[in-house]
């Protein structure tokens, strides 16, 4: 995807990951709430993409240690599971904490005992590269 470059405009890559999660599927009063906060920061300009994603159990990890690479399939061992992301562009990065900050606050309201955290990582693009004017 080739993204237009605006002056004055971030791309913030946000991934989302599970601590703790009550048993059963997401409540749908939740899902309902995600989809419409989706909405809105869509019809702002504000979100680019985002999605679900498959459990690690499915994905692969490839390392380079020592000149040699490795492959190994999951599931990953870390205690918190990479299960979503966002692409936000943004002006600032406190545009996309606070996108960030009211997808977790709905999992607070909506599903208790549902914990989480959020990384909110600004992309660099061709302009953080650019030649010395």
């Amino acid at each position: 995807m080739i993204t237009k470059i605006r002056k004055n405009i971030m791309r913030y890559f946000v991934t989302l990951k599970v601590t703790a999660q009550p048993d059963g599927p997401p409540p749908a009063d939740l899902m309902e709430a995600i989809f419409k906060l989706g909405q809105e920061a869509t019809e702002a300009g504000a979100l680019l993409d985002n999605s679900g994603l498959a459990p690690s159990s499915e994905g692969a990890r490839i390392q380079l240690s020592g000149g040699r690479l490795t492959v190994t399939d999951g599931p990953f061992a870390e205690a918190k599971e990479l299960i979503s992301y966002a692409l936000y562009q943004v002006k600032t990065k406190e545009e996309a904490v606070e996108w960030s900050s009211r997808f977790l606050k709905l999992h607070r309201d909506l599903w208790p005992g549902w914990e989480g955290e959020v990384d909110v990582l600004r992309l660099f693009g061709p302009e953080d590269f650019a030649p010395p004017a």
